[in-house]
């Protein structure tokens, strides 16, 4: 917060008035009732869950419901992403598609349990396109069985 001092009222040239105060004094006829520092407040940011897509799809699947491979983004901090692959099937060794993967695209990548989604690849960086077609290619997944989430 600003720290609002007075002292004799002056005028900058070009830059309207200016209120200083002493040192240590604060002006408290400036300073906003909390009530409407509150009420002016952004709302607070609405975090969203990469994964509510899959949940909700997954709850209203029937037994005759694609299987599909989800290849989504998770932002991390300012430009750090990471790139997770879940809904591949049980017989395929994770760790050796992971191996290949990160060989492939020079990343680093790791595979993550997770009580409710089962096994996770995470790789590091925006890889969404390239697993996507790395799949295909390798024939793990139909291009029709892969969703692209993100941005």
């Amino acid at each position: 917060m600003p720290n609002y001092t007075f002292s004799p009222l002056y005028k900058q040239p070009g830059r309207g008035r200016r209120y200083n105060a002493a040192p240590g004094q604060v002006l408290s006829a400036f300073l906003p009732p909390l009530a409407f520092r509150l009420a002016c407040a952004p709302p607070p940011k609405k975090r969203t869950d990469p994964f509510a897509e899959a949940n909700a799809e997954d709850s209203g699947a029937g037994p005759g419901a694609k299987d599909y491979v989800h290849v989504r983004i998770q932002q991390r901090n300012g430009r750090k992403s990471l790139t997770t692959v879940q809904g591949l099937k049980k017989e395929y060794s994770y760790n050796k598609i992971l191996k290949d993967l990160k060989k492939e695209f020079c990343c680093n990548g790791t595979v993550v349990q997770d009580p409710e989604l089962g096994q996770v690849i995470q790789l590091q960086g925006d890889q969404r396109k390239n697993v996507a077609t790395f799949l295909v290619q390798a024939g793990i997944a139909k291009k029709d069985n892969i969703k692209i989430h993100g941005f």
